[in-house]
């Protein structure tokens, strides 16, 4: 039996975890002893503590203790076990919290659960729960609150996206269960059992938050509209595409919360996000425009700071069309596109090409030959798929200012090699709701999106995105791509215990679908935010979400 204390000592096969590069993600020393705002000489520089630019103004005083959050994109849940992004993730973190967590320097540790054992099988997980801790309702968290809330996530008529974390999908349609039970010896032990060994599955706790069993009782499905939990700060309001609100919550059992308001404001326009910024409106910007960085390098309170990601940018190709069929249409395209001008335009350089269908911060990553950009090699590889002419397509993407900027990008690519191509932005909740349809229903023709696994590992990064049974309605293979050898690959990357076997089978997997290209795989950026140099204690992890559990505001 291995026991795990606070930090998890020695991780599964594949789970490994990581730090991020130039930036521990807590703040930095706001120091009198600054040189000033580091202008950068070059693109992508970032000094030695993730600073890009570092503001002079140490003394600044915030006017209020109210934190206000701007982000580019929009929360589209506030239940925990049915949301699809990095931004409902962060907004739910606020109100819930998980057995276990991802620190500040990406080290698993405890966060409801205080400790917990893993047996040398690897099939049994025994958490031990802290004690004392209420729900934002008055009710007690226990035992029985992490069964309840897994029978509520794993059960079929809930319809919740979370499900697929827990169950397996059969080529069949048969499902199969990954926990074989859950049991609750006393009020503060919890016993997961797994029908098999499922090395990601400490990770995937991390995603899995509790939430008052009596207000899901009462509120049902509905609690995206009533969050209880037991985090830091307590619900007040979520206007879909306008702001979520959370006040402190006085009761919390950890360290108490800093500030008495956080207000996640989404504000698509990027020059509206830098300017909130400067006028003290907005006290963190998420993500922090590369564009908009040379206006603001003279603004004495506040810094621009960067951290390595797992965020992956690609647009999904729909195999299923007639067009996009042919794999030699399909690397032609991603010939057609300039990777380098791509990360240079869209991130002045704080990014790397693609190189895999997996960042390179994701353990097991593999690089795979590059697509350089070779416009006869493109055209070549049309004329033998018999589209010398070209054709039409659609793009399908969020209407914020930095998402129209890459779609129009990738358009103008496409063009040079014949193909049209017909840009069109939408508010995220239409896209979903376009998306997440049965395949006969599917209008998709290329969608120009991001992903990050967060929790960290290789198959969290590939089965819900490439998996043949991951297809819409059940999840986001929007390439329809369906290749049983890649589909074994990542089954039998899940259960194998010798970490050479397990590396292998990844880096075919990679190759696999590498070559037979249901993406144009663009880049992989950096996590670049700005803040006042009031604030500290708030933070972005690689996967893109954001923490303010302790969020500080200089009075």
């Amino acid at each position: 039996m291995k026991n795990y204390k606070s930090i998890i000592a020695v991780l599964l096969a594949g789970t490994m975890l990581f730090s991020l590069a130039g930036c521990s993600g807590g703040k930095k020393d706001k120091d009198s002893s600054s040189k000033g705002n580091q202008k950068t000489e070059e693109t992508g520089k970032v000094d030695k503590d993730g600073y890009i630019l570092k503001g002079t103004d140490t003394e600044s005083k915030s006017e209020d203790n109210d934190l206000v959050i701007a982000i580019e994109g929009s929360v589209s849940s506030m239940d925990p076990a049915n949301i699809p992004d990095t931004n409902a993730i962060s907004a739910t973190r606020g109100v819930y919290e998980n057995l276990v967590q991802f620190n500040e320097k990406n080290e698993l540790v405890g966060q409801l659960a205080k400790d917990w054992e893993i047996s040398d099988d690897s099939l049994t997980y025994t958490f031990h729960l802290n004690e004392g801790i209420k729900f934002h309702d008055g009710t007690d968290f226990n035992a029985a609150a992490v069964k309840a809330n897994y029978d509520r996530v794993v059960n079929k008529d809930n319809n919740l996206r979370q499900r697929r974390t827990f169950i397996v999908t059969n080529d069949d349609g048969s499902e199969e269960p990954r926990v074989a039970s859950v049991e609750t010896p006393d009020d503060y032990t919890v016993v997961f059992k797994l029908t098999k060994a499922w090395s990601p599955f400490i990770n995937r706790l991390s995603q899995f938050c509790i939430i008052s069993p009596k207000a899901l009782e009462e509120y049902g499905n509905d609690i995206m509209n009533h969050p209880v939990g037991t985090g830091p700060y307590t619900f007040v309001e979520w206007e879909e595409g306008d702001h979520t609100t959370m006040k402190k919550n006085d009761d919390y059992w950890g360290e108490k919360p800093e500030v008495d308001t956080v207000t996640i404001k989404e504000v698509p326009e990027a020059g509206t996000r830098t300017a909130m910024l400067q006028t003290g409106e907005a006290d963190f910007v998420y993500p922090m425009p590369v564009d908009q960085i040379e206006a603001v390098q003279d603004t004495k309170n506040l810094n621009v700071l960067a951290a390595d990601s797992n965020i992956m940018r690609y647009v999904t190709l729909n195999m299923n069309l007639p067009e996009l069929k042919d794999e030699k249409v399909r690397q032609a395209m991603n010939y057609a596109i300039d990777k380098n001008a791509y990360v240079q335009l869209m991130y002045s350089g704080y990014g790397k090409p693609a190189t895999s269908v997996v960042p390179q911060i994701i353990t097991g990553y593999e690089e795979q030959p590059a697509y350089d950009f070779d416009l006869d090699k493109a055209k070549d590889l049309l004329k033998e798929a018999g589209y010398e002419d070209g054709f039409k397509l659609t793009l399908w993407g969020d209407n914020s200012t930095q998402e129209i900027k890459g779609m129009t990008f990738v358009k103008q690519q496409l063009e040079q090699i014949g193909i049209e191509v017909d840009v069109e932005p939408m508010e995220p909740a239409t896209i979903s709701d376009k998306i997440y349809v049965d395949a006969d229903e599917a209008e998709v023709n290329m969608w120009y999106v991001n992903w990050s696994a967060s929790d960290f590992t290789m198959d969290g990064s590939l089965r819900s995105l490439l998996y043949s049974s991951m297809c819409p309605p059940v999840s986001a293979n929007t390439a329809y791509y369906s290749d049983k050898d890649f589909d074994k690959d990542l089954d039998d990357g899940l259960t194998n215990a010798d970490s050479d076997a397990q590396a292998k089978v990844y880096a075919d997997a990679q190759k696999r679908a590498w070559e037979a290209c249901p993406w144009l795989f663009l880049g992989n950026d950096r996590v670049i935010y700005s803040e006042k140099t009031y604030l500290s204690g708030v933070y972005v992890s690689p996967d893109g979400a954001f923490n303010y559990a302790h969020a500080s505001l200089a009075q």
